[in-house]
């Protein structure tokens, strides 16, 4: 098996647009496609992240450390949570993200781990 990350792209506006209903229900829907992950045996991690506003950005560069307040990344759409499962082969992955983009309500990025060398 191979694991893949399935990384959940967020928008801080679409998010802030949303009823506190709208919200309940995604929220309901990322526990039912959570406990199919879970059932099916393809679990392995799980979790939401707080805004970017609350990032933190470490570079060190030569022993010089840099620490800056926010997000390295300056995009309309940052990750907002993610799952780690074991899959067969990337058209299973595939299928879990589409049942967890829909369960989100947001896209969701596929990409496999890198395989550990022996040692």
């Amino acid at each position: 098996m191979t694991q893949y990350l399935l990384s959940v792209y967020t928008n801080d506006e679409d998010i802030a647009s949303m009823s506190p209903e709208d919200m309940q229900k995604v929220f309901e829907a990322v526990d039912v496609f959570n406990a199919e992950v879970k059932d099916a045996g393809a679990w392995v991690f799980a979790g939401g992240l707080h805004p970017p506003s609350t990032a933190t950005t470490v570079r060190s560069d030569d022993g010089k450390v840099t620490v800056t307040d926010g997000p390295y990344a300056e995009t309309k759409e940052q990750i907002g949570g993610f799952w780690i499962i074991d899959a067969p082969d990337l058209d299973a992955a595939l299928a879990w993200a589409t049942k967890g983009s829909a369960a989100c309500a947001g896209a969701v990025e596929v990409r496999p781990f890198q395989d550990v060398p022996e040692a």
